[in-house]
């Protein structure tokens, strides 16, 4: 018992001096970057200073600096892994040039901090647990904080998409109403974006940023093509490979964007159609675990209740 003990008690010490020694590294940085600019004459330097400024910043600030510092050991082995993690982040909707650091910071900032904190529970509340099992719950704690970050962000690219596949059908209305009024279809592009920033800002962003590549000078055909990369739904790719071949062929624009509002529709409407035949089996767990064994006590408990009264005393008797 008592090397457990010791093994706690160690990994405690550790971890209280290393968090301070952190605190005290930072904060020591913060002052000298305040006096370097107040040297310097930037007359900002006073917004730095903790009582006077926001609060929030700072700590945003802090927190920023701590996930770079996280992130410089953390790095990913190969540039293929930087690109995938880039990816996804982009598929998110986090186009900062500094949210893959930020995110691969966030996951070896979270592992530790859970390491730390199940460090500081006293080993008599754990029952005074072997090294092996002491490594296994650090192990198992680590890599829960070292995952967590990219199941919340595919959490997130998962209600990002379900918003864009609920918006497309609606945005290529609008599109054909635009094309057949008259408009080209980078200005129908343009005016959809902005249309549909209120109702669906997701579909509404990214229509904008093709937008703005379109006036920049880069092709359509390169345009649509990064469209399909940010948003990676099939939905998507089909509309801009429809897109790139009418643009190809120089058939009519408007007929081919009703065409595939119709089907885009009649899509919508099928996977409505197929979560509804889906919901009765959804609902015979719950029914028959829940809501049947309840009813039964309410319904048949009171008579249960009163034959027991009535018939045990009568078979005692006898």
């Amino acid at each position: 018992m008592e090397l457990p003990f010791l093994a706690a008690f160690g990994a405690f010490l550790s971890v209280m001096l290393l968090s301070s020694a952190l605190y005290v590294y930072l904060e020591r940085r913060e002052v000298l970057g305040v006096w370097r600019r107040r040297a310097e004459g930037h007359k900002e330097s006073l917004a730095v200073d903790p009582s006077s400024g926001n609060i929030l910043d700072a700590a945003q600030a802090q927190l920023q600096a701590v996930l770079e510092w996280f992130a410089k050991w953390n790095q990913p082995s190969d540039a293929e892994e930087a690109n995938a993690t880039r990816r996804l982040l982009v598929t998110a909707g986090y186009r900062s040039r500094k949210a893959p650091i930020f995110f691969v910071g966030a996951k070896l900032l979270l592992a530790v901090a859970l390491v730390m904190l199940f460090a500081m529970i006293p080993v008599k509340l754990l029952g005074f647990p072997s090294i092996t099992t002491l490594l296994f719950y650090y192990v198992c704690l680590a890599a829960c904080g070292y995952y967590a970050p990219l199941i919340w962000l595919k959490r997130v690219i998962a209600i990002r998409q379900d918003a864009l596949q609920r918006a497309i059908p609606d945005a290529l209305d609008l599109m054909v109403v635009c094309v057949e009024a008259g408009l080209g279809l980078d200005q129908a592009i343009a005016r959809v974006g902005q249309e549909v920033s209120q109702a669906h800002p997701a579909l509404g962003d990214e229509l904008n940023i093709l937008s703005q590549e379109l006036r920049t000078g880069v092709q359509r055909q390169a345009a649509l093509r990064n469209l399909a990369h940010r948003t990676d739904l099939e939905e998507v790719r089909n509309l801009v490979a429809l897109l790139v071949q009418t643009d190809r062929f120089g058939t009519s624009i408007g007929q081919a964007l009703r065409v595939h509002a119709d089907s885009m529709r009649t899509t919508r409407r099928l996977k409505a159609e197929e979560l509804a035949a889906k919901l009765p089996v959804k609902l015979l767990f719950p029914l028959v675990c829940f809501i049947f064994p309840s009813m039964f006590i309410v319904t048949i408990g009171p008579a249960c209740i009163r034959m027991a009264r009535v018939l045990f005393p009568a078979l005692a008797g006898h």
